[in-house]
């Protein structure tokens, strides 16, 4: 439904997006990670062209941003960080204006407005001037302006920032919701956030891609730490023979093993155990740590090899 190529936008000689590839299946959620001037907002701003690219490609249900501008806005709702209302309208004026210019057509926009009141909870709020409603309501409703139309693809920069925690559970219910009907990209700043609402998850840092992950494959990726006693080679000897560890890094008498993903630790750890005792290696202390979004995102903006398990 997404498919970006080398994307690349530079602003002078400054590159705020270098050469990012990905791609988004249909139906999926994503998320974008990243610290403050990663490149999330700009790589989104392309993607629903509002910048060009200065080099690569950015296709949205199949038509490319830079060729075919209309077919690809006609097929994506955007909701930038900072809302776009007219805070003197009420919300069911306001959403009529938003699916004219959306070309929604007369005979048409009465029933469309009504579907996304429904959908993002706002019937009940229809008459009132959005400037009276809560920072929670006009989310909904800037979310309800993104679905007019019924978009196959949904671009959400920070939907929930500046929200109290009530209504942050509220538009992520929302989102989980919306995913059943449409593609979405989902850009923010709050780790849990992503682990609850998406699939998978893309870390930016410095305008590359450092790192991309099934969330559902955190937790099958494990590290187990051991405190050992004995000569270290006998130590790696042992350790190098395991073909379900992947790593191990080593500072003194500690060893950390990361476990390949299909590995479940607690299933070896008693084997290789029994062989470290039977070496002569006094087994001090064994921890076990399952790999956490925080874990993946420190690693990766802290690195600069790729980070990769799809």
């Amino acid at each position: 439904m997404i498919d970006v190529q080398n994307l690349t936008k530079a602003y002078g000689s400054y590159q705020a997006v270098r050469g990012i590839s990905f791609e988004i299946e249909q139906g999926e959620i994503v998320g974008f990670l990243g610290p403050n001037g990663a490149g999330k907002t700009t790589s989104m701003r392309i993607l629903t062209g509002y910048h060009p690219a200065t080099q690569g490609t950015a296709k949205v249900a199949g038509f490319d941003v830079h060729t075919h501008p209309l077919d690809v806005k006609k097929r994506v709702g955007y909701l930038p960080e900072s809302v776009p209302l007219y805070l003197e309208m009420v919300v069911t004026g306001y959403l009529n204006y938003v699916a004219e210019i959306k070309g929604i057509t007369r005979s048409k926009r009465k029933s469309a407005v009504a579907d996304v009141l429904d959908r993002c909870g706002l019937t009940h709020m229809q008459s009132r001037i959005i400037r009276n409603l809560s920072k929670g309501y006009r989310q909904r409703v800037g979310l309800a302006q993104a679905l007019l139309g019924n978009p196959a693809v949904l671009v959400l920069d920070e939907p929930t920032v500046g929200l109290d925690p009530k209504q942050i559970v509220g538009i992520r219910q929302m989102i989980k919701d919306l995913a059943k009907e449409h593609t979405v990209l989902l850009s923010t700043h709050i780790l849990p956030e992503v682990s609850m609402i998406c699939d998978r998850v893309l870390i930016l840092h410095q305008g590359r891609i450092v790192a991309r992950n099934r969330i559902d494959a955190l937790d099958n990726t494990h590290k187990v730490t051991m405190h050992l006693g004995g000569a270290e080679g006998t130590i790696r000897g042992i350790l190098d023979k395991d073909e379900s560890i992947e790593s191990v890094v080593s500072a003194g008498q500690q060893f950390t093993l990361q476990y390949k993903n299909e590995i479940q630790p607690k299933d070896v750890n008693p084997e290789l155990i029994r062989v470290l005792v039977q070496a002569g290696i006094d087994v001090q202390r064994v921890e076990q740590k399952s790999r956490t979004l925080e874990d993946l995102f420190i690693d990766a903006i802290s690195s600069d090899q790729e980070v990769s398990h799809d």
